[in-house]
């Protein structure tokens, strides 16, 4: 049975498809979406959420309509698409429900439209063999990145979704306004869909243009690069919602982080960049200590390990690589420390009142931190250019989880290596991504002999100062 959506405040109307129902031979519901107070006997009272029996809909302004066994006329008329009559709903939508279920998809909609316009002056209708398409795309590659924030929200708008049409109330609104726009049947989780595929055919679309472009065209070069430039923008949004993937495990390796201190890491960072053991010295200390460096973009933490649970770590403390310059230190006597060092690098603040002397075991291990400092203040940069960052929302949604996971009060000893197991499963830059899945696993946490009786019974019971 055909349902359809009633409005107050008459505005300007499209054709509408329920008089053809009713023609048709359909029995076609309205579900009132305000309160219709009428003085007439002829007119139809009713309040928002009323089901109406619509009898007659030859007139565009007012329908004859019955409710149980009253009957007359009522007011008819609507508003277009989804996002409008939702946001008139404020009893059925909260603002961030709209936010979630739609996201960008007004600002997708607007960018549209000028690229549609641009296209439409590149294209030569007396001779389409002669147009030149490829410039309009390179022209606008950098606007296309507004994709994926929809494509990376789109998860999201379907989880929404699926919680609101387990009410009828929803699935007779969302049905009602596909009715009144005359959409084709597919239901709004299959409209809001359109984007995402839209942006992976941009890519097939130009390569088959390519295949048939002459080489000596003037537009052949142009639909090259631009073939290019939408594969990287495809590059760039799946690498976004790789990350963002990734999210909810850097909150779970906070989660089993001991003694935590201030911001979340999500506060500021959403990508690992490196990670691994150094010796650390910072002024007054002349004695070095060994921890575990985690760095993130825009910052580093470091821990403590358990002496004797290696893999349970204790917060220390962090650095802002936002304020940081890195040195490579040469082997021999450092002079700001004093000290005889090897395989060394500093950390030192541009405002100078920070500095952090860090050892590695071998050669080989310092020039990899080296490459990573330097990898994460491009992570920063590209991230900066395009315009990459965590919402509020994402960022209390993957602690909350985190916290789920990892309840308060959870005995000591029961994390079984978080911060092993964090990396081993994400992408991690340190290992040879050419080996198979196993090896990668031998490389990243080799086997260890366990721990004797006599050492375990020890550890319970000697009272060891963290």
């Amino acid at each position: 049975i055909p349902w359809v959506s009633l409005l107050a405040n008459p505005v300007n109307h499209m054709f509408c498809p329920v008089l053809q129902l009713i023609s048709d031979g359909s029995v076609v519901y309205a579900e009132a979406l305000w309160d219709h107070v009428t003085m007439d006997d002829q007119e139809l009272g009713f309040k928002a959420g009323d089901v109406i029996e619509v009898v007659d809909a030859t007139n565009k302004e007012w329908w004859w309509g019955r409710i149980q066994d009253s009957e007359g006329w009522f007011p008819a008329s609507f508003v277009r698409g989804y996002i409008k009559q939702c946001r008139k709903r404020t009893d059925m939508f909260s603002e961030e429900q709209l936010r979630t279920i739609f996201g960008n998809i007004e600002e997708i909609y607007r960018f549209q439209r000028r690229f549609l316009k641009a296209l439409e002056k590149r294209f030569n209708k007396e001779q389409p063999h002669a147009s030149e398409v490829g410039a309009c795309f390179l022209q606008h590659q950098t606007e296309f990145q507004i994709y994926s924030e929809y494509c990376n929200n789109h998860p999201n708008a379907c989880a929404q979704l699926s919680r609101l049409v387990k009410l009828n109330k929803y699935v007779f609104f969302f049905e009602a306004c596909r009715l009144l726009q005359r959409m084709i049947h597919i239901s709004l989780d299959g409209f809001l869909l359109t984007p995402v595929q839209k942006i992976c055919k941009y890519p097939l679309q130009l390569a088959e243009l390519l295949k048939y472009t002459n080489p000596q065209h003037r537009d052949y070069k142009d639909v090259e690069a631009a073939l290019d430039a939408m594969k990287n923008v495809a590059r760039l949004i799946n690498e976004r919602k790789r990350r963002l993937e990734n999210i909810d495990k850097i909150a779970q390796w906070q989660s089993s982080i001991e003694d935590w201190e201030g911001e979340d890491i999500l506060s500021r960072s959403s990508e690992l960049i490196f990670s691994g053991e150094l010796t650390k010295l910072s002024p007054p200390q002349t004695k070095g200590q060994q921890r575990m460096f985690f760095l993130f973009d825009h910052q580093m933490v470091f821990c403590k390990k358990d002496l004797l649970r290696r893999d349970i770590l204790y917060y220390k403390g962090r650095v802002d690589m936002d304020q940081m310059e890195v040195v490579d230190v040469e082997d021999g006597r450092e002079k700001d420390f004093n000290v005889s060092v090897k395989n060394a690098l500093k950390l030192r603040a541009r405002s100078g009142d920070h500095l952090l002397l860090l050892c590695a075991k071998k050669p080989e291990h310092k020039q990899r931190w080296l490459r990573a400092f330097g990898d994460e203040r491009r992570q920063v940069l590209a991230d900066r250019e395009t315009g990459f960052s965590l919402t509020e929302v994402q960022k209390k949604q993957a602690m909350l989880n985190a916290c789920k996971s990892h309840p308060t009060g959870k005995p000591k000893g029961t994390v079984t290596r978080p911060y092993y197991d964090f990396l081993v499963r994400q992408k991690h830059p340190s290992l040879p991504t050419a080996l198979p899945q196993q090896q990668v696993f031998m490389l990243a946490e080799p086997k260890r002999k366990s721990a004797s009786t006599f050492w375990h019974n020890i550890g319970r019971l000697t009272p060891f100062k963290k």
